[in-house]
C-alpha cells in the first residue's frame, strides 16, 4: 500500500482533488440554483435532480473541454514553437518531430519501449500521435457535450420566460454558447502563457516544471 501510494501519489492526489471538486460544485450548483429558482417562483431540485440536470453538466463540460483544449494545444505547439529560458520548452534547436535516434523509436527502441513504438509502419505512426489525438478527441467530447447541456439549459430559461427556444444550429452561434465558451478559453491561454514565461525567472526547488534552482535563466529545456 505504501509502494503504491508513493509511486501513483500524483494521479491520486489530483483524482482525489477532483471529486472533491465535483462534489462541492454539486452542493453549491444545488444551492445557488435553488436560490434563484425560489425568488422566480419555481420548485427547486433535489441534489440528485441537479447533478443530472443540464444545468450542472454544461458548468463541468465548458470547463473540461477549455482544460483538454490547453493541453492539445501545448502538445503540439511545443513540438515546433521553442521558449528561450522555459523549461516548459524544447531545447533551442531541436524543434520539429526530431530523429528516430533521439525518439528512441524503430531500429533505435530499446528493449523495454512500447512494443507499438519498436513496431514501426502504421503503427508506430498512430502511437507517436496518440496524445495529441486522445487529447483531441475528448476536448471534441466534452465540447460537444456543452454544446448539447448547453443548448437544453439555455432553453430552459427562455421557456420559463416566455421567449422561443433555440435550434442546434441557432444555439451553435449563439452568445450564450460563445460566451461560455471564450471566457474559459482566454484564462486557459492566459495561465499556461504565464507559466512559460514566469518559468524563465522564477524556481520552484524540487519541481520538474522548474529549473534548478541555481540554473541560468536562459537555460531551455532544463527541468529539476
Amino acid at each position: 500500500m505504501k509502494s503504491t501510494l508513493r509511486n501513483h501519489g500524483l494521479s491520486l492526489a489530483f483524482t482525489a482533488l477532483l471529486l472533491l471538486a465535483l462534489v462541492f460544485q454539486a452542493l453549491t450548483g444545488q444551492a445557488f440554483y435553488n436560490e434563484q429558482a425560489a425568488g422566480s417562483g419555481l420548485p427547486g431540485m433535489s441534489l440528485g435532480e441537479y447533478v443530472t440536470s443540464s444545468h450542472f453538466t454544461v458548468d463541468v463540460a465548458e470547463n473540461w473541454q477549455s482544460e483538454y483544449l490547453q493541453f492539445l494545444l501545448f502538445i503540439l505547439l511545443t513540438v515546433w514553437l521553442l521558449q528561450k529560458g522555459s523549461p516548459e520548452s524544447k531545447e533551442l534547436g531541436k524543434a520539429g518531430r526530431e530523429s528516430d535516434r533521439d525518439q528512441k523509436v524503430g531500429a533505435f527502441a530499446l528493449a523495454d519501449s512500447p512494443s507499438w513504438a519498436r513496431a514501426g509502419g502504421w503503427r508506430l505512426r498512430i502511437y507517436s500521435r496518440s496524445l495529441g489525438f486522445t487529447m483531441g478527441a475528448i476536448f471534441v467530447l466534452s465540447w460537444l457535450a456543452q454544446l448539447v447541456a448547453g443548448r437544453s439549459a439555455y432553453n430552459s430559461e427562455q421557456i420559463q420566460s416566455l421567449h422561443e427556444p433555440l435550434g442546434w444550429l441557432e444555439y451553435a452561434v449563439a452568445p450564450d454558447f460563445w460566451n461560455r465558451t471564450l471566457q474559459n478559453w482566454q484564462s486557459e491561454f492566459l495561465a499556461v502563457g504565464s507559466m512559460v514565461v514566469l518559468s524563465i525567472y522564477l524556481r520552484e526547488r524540487g519541481s520538474p516544471e522548474s529549473k534548478p534552482v541555481g540554473e541560468p535563466h536562459a537555460s531551455t529545456g532544463v527541468e529539476g
